[in-house]
């Protein structure tokens, strides 16, 4: 069988690669005697079909296009749609059954992006994503009670769960049937020194459940907020970086956070870290597995960010946590070892201490 069309180059090479030829010649005389083959029989082929077509008397059909009195071709058919319409009459039994809800108008809840309240710094690392944007696999959570029901359950817990234990060494916090959770921040910690730009509490307005959020800060303990200047640690309506402990915007914003579906709005509105402030004071949920994996994957022991930061420390040589920023340049400027990784750790109420370096440094700085 011979090759046809385009194949017939590839053939003839094939088969010229085969035989150990070379020569230019060989392939125009073979190129010439195939194709000269092949129109013989491709001309053979059309006179056979010819002289059958005239012995069958079959003739070819001529489509004519219909036109309008006006001389213009008639618009394209439509299939009509049939929508499925109600019977005219009912049973009293059917009549009386109540009326099944319909949830076709169901708001999109794909991810959107939102606006921050400033701009970010240029201090960012690459492209990644800091903080929560730490993506994890859960789909979007959206609240199915009533908003006035789910108002009432962001204060009407009552703590379950003991007072958590703290490791005079490590600083770490041991909390009942939780092991793996092991935070070295209070809430109150965090929030002294600085966190989420001095704005988390700000009057928040869910795009879920269509309501707006304020106040909720005056929920956490006095002790916690005592002499804080509220207004800037808490409140702030813009997200300012001088707030932070390591004085860098990081992260993103909680309408963010609510539109990835991060935040279940059952218990906490504001998301994570309102979550850590309630579990801490001893409210016990059926959130709670999914916040402690949450952290557990950001800042764990294993944890994204901070296997990331230590190894930051390791790249830039740092053995010792004060030895943070200590070189100074020429121009009087420290060497810092990310502040944003610092912060974005900071915000998971974690941060990075001397044995967590040893302990990296004596695995070989990996």
């Amino acid at each position: 069988m011979q090759p046809v069309d385009g194949r017939i180059d590839g053939f003839i090479l094939t088969y010229m690669l085969a035989e150990g030829w070379e020569d230019p010649g060989v392939y125009q005389k073979m190129r010439g005697d195939i194709m000269n083959d092949y129109e013989i029989r491709r001309a053979e082929k059309i006179r056979a079909n010819q002289a059958l077509l005239a012995e069958l008397d079959i003739k070819p059909v001529v489509l004519r296009a219909t036109r309008n009195a006006n001389g213009r071709p008639p618009p394209a058919k439509r299939r009509k749609i049939l929508q499925e319409s109600a019977p005219s009459r009912a049973s009293a039994r059917i009549a009386a059954a109540p009326v099944k809800a319909i949830y076709n108008d169901e708001p999109d809840i794909k991810a959107i992006s939102l606006p921050r309240s400033v701009a970010k710094k240029s201090k960012t690392i690459g492209k990644q994503h800091l903080g929560s944007r730490h993506v994890v696999d859960l789909e979007p959570l959206v609240p199915v009670k009533g908003v006035d029901e789910i108002r009432a359950g962001w204060t009407s817990w009552e703590a379950t769960g003991p007072t958590p234990t703290r490791d005079d060494i490590t600083k770490e916090f041991h909390f009942s049937h939780y092991p793996v959770f092991m935070p070295n921040k209070s809430p109150a910690e965090l929030l002294r020194e600085g966190g989420f730009g001095g704005s988390y509490y700000r009057p928040l307005r869910s795009r879920t459940l269509g309501i707006q959020v304020s106040g909720d800060w005056k929920e956490l303990p006095e002790e916690w907020i005592e002499g804080l200047d509220v207004d800037r640690f808490l409140t702030s309506p813009t997200y300012d970086p001088e707030v932070n402990k390591y004085k860098v915007s990081c992260g993103q914003s909680i309408e963010e956070w609510e539109a990835a579906g991060w935040i279940n709005h059952d218990h906490d509105v504001r998301g994570w870290f309102q979550w850590y402030t309630r579990f801490f004071r001893g409210r016990r949920c059926d959130d709670d597995d999914r916040q402690v994996s949450r952290w557990k994957k950001c800042v764990g022991p294993t944890g994204r960010w901070r296997r990331m930061l230590l190894k930051k420390y390791g790249g830039m040589g740092v053995k010792e946590v004060f030895d943070d920023g200590a070189e100074v340049d020429e121009d009087g400027v420290g060497q810092e070892v990310s502040p944003v990784m610092h912060q974005t750790c900071h915000h998971w109420a974690f941060e990075v201490r001397q044995e967590h370096l040893d302990e990296f440094w004596r695995g070989g700085g990996r």
